[in-house]
C-alpha cells in the first residue's frame, strides 16, 4: 500500500537513524518501527508507596499550625 505521511522532526530522526544503522530504505526502517511498536510490553508493576502509622494525633486542619508544632517557629 502506498501512502503519504507528514513525519514529526523525532520520528523522522528514528527513522533515519535506522536506515543508517541497518542501511535500509526509509520504507522498510518505518515498517520496523511501526511493527517494534505494536509489539505489546510487559506491564510495569504498579507503583505502592509503604507508609507506617507514627500513631501521631495531630490536627491539621491548620496546616500553618501543624508544620509551626512539627518543625518549630523558624519554619518561615
Amino acid at each position: 500500500m502506498r501512502t503519504t505521511i507528514t513525519l514529526t522532526d523525532d520520528t523522522a530522526a528514528a527513522v533515519e537513524r535506522l536506515r543508517k544503522e541497518r542501511s535500509v530504505g526509509v520504507s522498510e526502517a518505518v515498517n520496523e518501527l511501526i511493527r517494534a511498536g505494536l509489539v505489546p510490553r510487559d506491564a510495569e508493576p504498579a507503583f505502592v508507596q509503604n507508609t507506617y502509622s507514627m500513631n501521631a494525633k495531630l490536627d491539621v486542619t491548620n496546616i500553618g499550625e501543624a508544620i509551626e508544632e512539627l518543625e518549630g517557629t523558624g519554619w518561615r
